[in-house]
């Protein structure tokens, strides 16, 4: 519109501008501004007093004012070699409001509008209005909101300016009422709609909102249904069609989905072609798809990856495998020649880091893997992204690799970082069945000035312990990667409150600790600490505790030296599905100390994924400990089990030898186990955030004068929520003994809220 007006102005002056012959111009005026300065008038006008003025210049001059936006009239007119700019300007924006706005935050929405232009003190553009009420509708839409309505009033105020309103009627959510899959015969409408994200209303779609229509969410549903069949044979299947309606009252979804299915084909052979750099046997052990299989798009993507990975490996990193099938139709059998065009070796120009303003540049090059001048290694640089990812102190980590300009075998490896705050101060709480309340602090920092360093204050309470801890890490002490920490603790425990009978400790050390990478994914640690106890006792305490008192006293050191290895192949440290962790630990009382003793540990972790939403997990764990040199183990060094961390059914710490009065004493030797089938929390989806797991837990304690038997083991089962949850991680789980004794302590609900460190 203020095109077509700035053209219709400029031809109603050309028509009149012969009405007068070019002239010097005098003088110039400026009249009917409000708040725009003459100054700045006068810098959008083609010509300066002292200089001709023709007709183009007065063209020029009106079509460059209406160009600023703020006039919506001018005029140009002359008296006596004086040229009058005469204008209108446009109204100001004295405020905006929003009305009947829930959904969005009213701050979220001016944010929005201000970024196209229309926000308080602005020139009013009718233009911009039309186009903020088509936004704000939009993304009431995306919110799946389509009986959204918003209108808009425009309220003139004194000194030519005016008040905006947006009065928005939200209307219900609009929801998916029913998902209809036409054409389906191989497999059921039910199993198909499982592999959907978007579902009907269900009893926990208010948190999920997968009950809302989304065209992207629909374009991935359809994406992952188009999977499902080639990933099960059926090469010839297809979408033929899909329909979205939605009821006159904009209250419900109707989503109808036509498909073919086609034929079933199993695979006839796999063919290697084109050229083969590496022995055709080394290749073929990298094919998942065998002859007589049913064809899989999955593992046929999966086959070619792992062939253009091998060769990227080598420094072929524009190497391509593309799969070519023969369809015969008649047996419905496939044949499949796997074509590899391996491309040009390539190597490293330089490696290239951008983005990192805080931290410094040999920290991220310390992680790389591929170094420059060598050949291009598609693995390493793979590892050398996911130890970027590792550190913590990046939101966001990718990686290119350009071609260098103006040669064919090279290219540059280019990693970009996002970085995050790495310093935090929190403030926590959490309950468990045990320890109750907990409350929880920390000041910590990542990455210290950008070296990479570690500090952080710890401080966490509940009614049974007690834990203040300084500690600082040096992750790269020398240039190889062994890293270097120290560690300042105070600690004190109440350990009536868990039935173990009456006892208390408080403890203050201190400790340094190495850590040396031995693999990318084994890690050997060294410690060495030293630590003054403090015990108290009474005369109701375990005969065990005053005679350990007797012999030692309420006061003792030690010197524990510690060594561990750790094993690290998950997939992912919070919500792991795939891979595995091992761990071994060694802690001794070393000579030095009052205390002589030391302390095995042993822990197994297993993630199977059995398909995309179902894992299954077994978890073993081993301990046992002693005395040295003629001197008992220190009864609160004793191992315990049960509860919602180890035997979930039983009572926390509650497995293993007891006293006369029933008092929980531990024991030097601990067995546990742990079988867990994982699967979403119906509603969810694929979110794993939140997941239940069917359980079955075996444990139990053995005292110094037992033998670890079997027979002895203590059963449950049962199910367990699990919920990464923003105020933290949260398991609850109810457990039911399966060989209870006289005397043991039965607990089936079981829960924690909450991350104790």
């Amino acid at each position: 519109m203020t095109r077509y007006l700035v053209g219709a102005f400029i031809c109603l002056w050309v028509g009149v501008a012969h009405a007068f012959a070019p002239f010097v111009v005098r003088d110039i005026r400026v009249e009917g501004i409000q708040r725009i300065e003459a100054g700045t008038v006068f810098s959008y006008l083609p010509v300066k007093v002292g200089e001709t003025m023709t007709e183009d210049k007065a063209a020029a001059a009106i079509k460059a004012l209406f160009a600023t936006g703020f006039f919506k009239d001018v005029r140009l007119e002359v008296q006596r070699d004086v040229l009058i700019v005469i204008v209108q300007e446009r109204p100001a924006v004295a405020q905006i409001d929003f009305i009947g706005n829930k959904e969005f935050d009213k701050d979220a929405l001016r944010k929005g509008l201000r970024e196209i232009g229309l926000a308080d003190g602005r020139s009013f553009d009718k233009a911009l209005l039309d186009q903020a009420e088509q936004e704000i509708k939009r993304q009431y839409l995306a919110r799946g909101r389509y009986a959204a309505t918003v209108v808009t009033t425009v309220t003139p105020l004194e000194r030519n300016r005016v008040g905006i309103s947006f009065s928005i009627n939200e209307g219900d959510v609009t929801k998916i009422r029913e998902i209809n899959i036409i054409g389906n015969k191989a497999f059921t409408e039910k199993d198909l709609l499982q592999q959907f994200v978007l579902q009907t209303p269900g009893w926990l779609t208010w948190y999920t909102k997968n009950d809302q229509y989304s065209k992207q969410k629909l374009a991935g549903d359809l994406e992952t249904l188009r999977s499902f069949y080639l990933n099960r044979g059926y090469l010839e299947f297809r979408i033929d069609s899909t329909q979205v309606s939605i009821t006159p009252d904009k209250q419900d979804i109707y989503i109808t989905i036509n498909i073919t299915e086609g034929d079933k084909y199993t695979v006839s052979d796999v063919k290697l072609g084109g050229e083969l750099l590496l022995p055709e046997a080394e290749l073929r052990k990298l094919i998942e798809l065998k002859p007589g299989e049913t064809f899989s798009r999955e593992k046929l993507n999966e086959s070619t990856k792992k062939i253009t990975d091998r060769l990227g490996n080598d420094g072929y990193a524009f190497a391509n495998a593309n799969a070519v099938p023969e369809l015969d139709k008649a047996a419905k059998r496939v044949a499949l020649t796997i074509m590899i065009d391996p491309g040009r070796r390539v190597y490293v120009r330089r490696i290239n880091i951008s983005g990192n303003n805080r931290s410094r540049d040999e920290v991220i090059r310390r992680e790389m893997r591929q170094l420059e001048g060598a050949y291009y290694d598609s693995d390493k640089i793979q590892k050398s992204k996911q130890r970027l990812d590792r550190l913590g102190y990046f939101t966001d980590v990718t990686v290119e690799t350009p071609p260098v300009p103006g040669t064919s075998d090279q290219v540059d490896v280019d990693f970009k970082v996002k970085e995050k705050p790495t310093g935090a101060i929190t403030i926590g709480a959490g309950f468990s069945s045990t320890e109750k309340l907990i409350l929880s602090g920390s000041i910590t920092q990542q990455n210290i000035f950008g070296s990479g360093k570690h500090l952080s204050l710890q401080v966490s309470t509940s009614k049974i312990n007690r834990n203040i801890g300084l500690s600082y890490t040096n992750p790269y002490y020398t240039v190889d990667g062994v890293s270097r920490g120290f560690d300042i603790y105070d600690r004190s425990t109440d350990a009536s409150l868990l039935g173990l009978g009456y006892y208390t400790t408080s403890t203050v050390g201190g400790a340094v600790r190495y850590g040396v990478p031995l693999t990318e994914v084994d890690n050997l640690g060294l410690g060495l600490g030293f630590e003054n106890t403090k015990l108290g006792i009474d005369s109701l305490s375990p005969q065990r505790y005053l005679d350990f008192v007797n012999i030692f006293g309420n006061t003792n050191t030690a010197i524990p030296g510690t060594i561990g290895w750790i094993r690290d192949q998950l997939d992912s440290a919070l919500v792991p599905t795939k891979g595995s962790i091992l761990r071994a630990n060694m802690e001794v009382g070393l000579p030095g100390g009052t205390l002589k003793y030391y302390k095995l540990t042993g822990q197994g972790q297993w993630f199977y994924p059995l398909s995309r939403t179902y894992t299954f997990m077994l978890n073993g764990e081993i301990g046992a400990a002693n005395g040295m040199g003629g001197k008992p183990l220190p009864f609160y060094k004793n191992f315990y089990a049960g509860g919602v961390t180890s035997v979930r059914g039983y009572d926390a710490y509650s497995l293993g030898p007891t006293d006369s009065q029933g008092n929980i004493l531990g024991g030097t030797k601990r067995l546990v186990g742990n079988a867990e089938f994982l699967f979403p929390m119906p509603g969810t989806g694929v979110d794993r955030s939140m997941r239940l797991s069917l359980f079955l837990d075996a444990g139990q304690v053995y005292g110094s004068d037992q033998k670890m038997n079997l027979s002895d083991l203590r059963y449950s089962t049962g199910i367990s929520f699990i919920w990464n949850s923003p105020m933290g991680p949260l398991r609850f789980s109810y457990g039911k003994p399966l060989n209870a004794k006289a005397g043991d302590r039965i607990q089936h609900l079981q829960f924690q809220l909450g991350q104790v460190f």
